[in-house]
C-alpha cells in the first residue's frame, strides 16, 4: 500500500494523453484476460459436467487472484515507464532551449535571465528521477518473489500442458472424438493465456528499461548541446545520477527482459524437439507401455 501511494504521487504528475492512453491499455487487457479465464473455466464445467464444483471455483479463484496480481504488476511498470518518458520528453525540451545555436538569435540579457529557470527545471527533473528510480527498487523488493514464481509456473505449465496432451495421444487415452476436441481445447487454450502473460510481463519491463536508459543518452545530448558552464555542472551530476541507479526489472537477481523470454522460448522449443523425438522412437518400437 505504500508502495502504491508513492505512485500515486508520482503519476499525478503525468499529462492527461499519457493517462487515457495507460487507461486504455489497462482496462483492456484486464477485462479481457479476465473474460479469457472465465470462459475457459465455464468450458471443462459445461463439457465434463464436473461433480465437485467447489474445488473447481476455489481453483478459478486462486487463478484469477494470480491473474490480478500479475496485471498490476504489469500496470505499475507500464505507470513507471510513462513517468521515465515524461522525464525524457523534458529534456528533449531543454536541449531545445539550451541548444549552442538559439543564443546567438536573442540578447544576452534574455539568456542569462532564463539561465536560472532552466537549473531549477534540471534539479526538479533529477529528483523525480530519483524518486522514480526509488519507486522501481521497491517494486522489485514487493513482487520480486511473485514475479519469479509466475515466470516459472507459467514455464512448467506450458511444459505440462505439452506433455500431458501428447502422451494422451500416444497412449490412446481418450474414449471419443468429441473428448479429444475438448481436451485440445483446453490445452491450446492453456498454453495461450500462459504464454501471452510471459510476453506481457517481459514486454513491459523490457520497454520500461529502454525507456529508463533513454534518458542516459538524452542527458549527454543537453550536456553537449549546453554552452553555460553550471548548466554542464547540473547535467554532469545529472549523469552521474543515472548511473548509479539500476533501472533494471528483475526478480530476485534474475532480469526480466527480452534475454529471459528467449532463453524460455529455447527452454520449450528443445523440450517439444526431445518430446517429438522420444514418440517417435516409441512408436517406431511398438511401446505404448514405455
Amino acid at each position: 500500500m505504500r508502495f502504491l501511494q508513492t505512485l500515486l504521487e508520482l503519476s499525478l504528475k503525468l499529462p492527461s494523453e499519457s493517462y487515457k492512453k495507460l487507461s486504455s491499455l489497462i482496462h483492456a487487457k484486464d477485462i479481457l484476460g479476465f473474460f479469457f479465464l472465465v470462459v475457459t473455466f465455464l468450458i471443462p464445467l459445461i463439457k465434463f459436467h464436473v461433480w465437485d464444483i467447489v474445488t473447481h471455483f476455489l481453483m478459478m479463484y486462486m487463478i484469477l487472484v494470480t491473474f490480478q496480481m500479475d496485471m498490476l504488476y504489469i500496470n505499475c511498470v507500464c505507470i513507471l515507464k510513462a513517468c521515465f518518458k515524461k522525464i525524457n520528453d523534458n529534456l528533449i525540451n531543454l536541449r531545445k532551449v539550451v541548444t549552442n545555436g538559439v543564443p546567438y538569435l536573442l540578447s544576452s540579457t534574455y539568456h542569462e535571465q532564463r539561465i536560472p529557470f532552466v537549473l531549477i527545471e534540471i534539479i526538479a527533473l533529477k529528483k523525480q528521477h530519483l524518486a522514480i528510480s526509488g519507486a522501481v527498487q521497491t517494486l522489485k523488493m514487493v513482487f520480486s518473489l511473485h514475479i519469479l514464481s509466475t515466470i516459472l509456473m507459467a514455464f512448467a505449465e506450458i511444459i505440462f500442458y505439452l506433455y500431458f496432451y501428447s502422451m494422451r495421444i500416444h497412449l490412446g487415452l481418450y474414449m471419443s472424438n468429441e473428448d479429444r476436441q475438448i481436451v485440445f481445447t483446453a490445452c491450446i487454450m492453456g498454453i495461450t493465456y500462459y504464454s501471452i502473460k510471459l510476453v506481457l510481463i517481459v514486454w513491459a519491463c523490457e520497454t520500461g528499461k529502454d525507456q529508463a536508459m533513454e534518458i542516459i543518452g538524452t542527458v549527454h545530448d543537453v550536456f553537449n548541446s549546453a554552452s553555460n558552464k553550471q548548466i554542464k555542472y547540473e547535467m554532469r551530476l545529472f549523469s552521474l545520477q543515472l548511473s548509479h541507479c539500476e533501472n533494471t526489472f528483475s526478480a530476485k537477481g534474475l532480469t526480466v527482459d527480452a534475454t529471459l523470454l528467449t532463453a524460455i522460448i529455447g527452454g520449450i522449443t528443445t523440450y517439444v524437439l526431445i518430446l517429438i523425438q522420444f514418440l517417435f522412437m516409441s512408436s517406431s518400437c511398438g511401446g505404448k507401455s514405455v
